[in-house]
């Protein structure tokens, strides 16, 4: 994005040169359009692509509005997973959502968060077959919960397991092992 201290017309000017950016500000402004500004909250524009976050209340109809809309037919869902971030309070859990025009190549990164004693997240299965599988991955790795989903249960991981891999709860390396040394991993 063009520096603040620009003038309007320079970073109109910079937006013109960069069809990301001028792609990127309209899919924005169409966003607001349809389901008003203060839908999202964090507006970011990472590697080029346009990520918003939301709230796990408006992120179905968020969604299922993106999916009919005739102007974008954002009608893919590449990809979405759960994520854990311990140190933020109140926000510990979310869900990233990739989704994807194929036929006007339209690409856009939603967010939600929410605290991990609620872990609850709207299910997607009835908008797309392909969150089934996905929404069973957040379930195992992270513990989020998807009520309406058909069929959650682990995926990966066995059916006996009491708790979520993925979690930042452990530590990543046992510190009572004597069989290496630090001397061979360069710290």
């Amino acid at each position: 994005m063009a520096d603040q201290n620009e003038s309007i017309p320079a970073q109109e000017e910079a937006a013109a040169q960069d069809p990301a950016a001028q792609q990127n500000a309209e899919l924005l402004a169409l966003l607001h359009r349809l389901f008003g500004a203060d839908a999202f909250t964090d507006v970011e524009e990472p590697y080029g692509l346009l990520t918003v976050t939301t709230t796990r209340e408006q992120i179905h109809g968020i969604i299922a509005g993106l999916q009919k809309d005739q102007e974008l037919q954002l009608n893919f869902l590449t990809t979405m997973c759960g994520m854990h971030w311990p140190d933020r309070a109140g926000q510990e859990l979310g869900m990233v959502y990739h989704l994807h025009s194929l036929t006007r190549n339209i690409r856009l990164r939603l967010k939600i968060f929410f605290p991990i004693a609620d872990p609850v997240a709207p299910t997607l299965t009835d908008l797309y077959s392909a969150a089934n599988w996905m929404e069973r991955e957040a379930f195992d790795f992270y513990g989020i919960i998807f009520p309406g989903h058909p069929n959650l249960m682990r995926i990966l991981n066995v059916e006996d397991m009491d708790y979520h891999p993925m979690r930042k709860e452990y530590a990543l390396e046992d510190g009572t092992r004597e069989d290496k040394t630090d001397l061979f991993f360069g710290r």
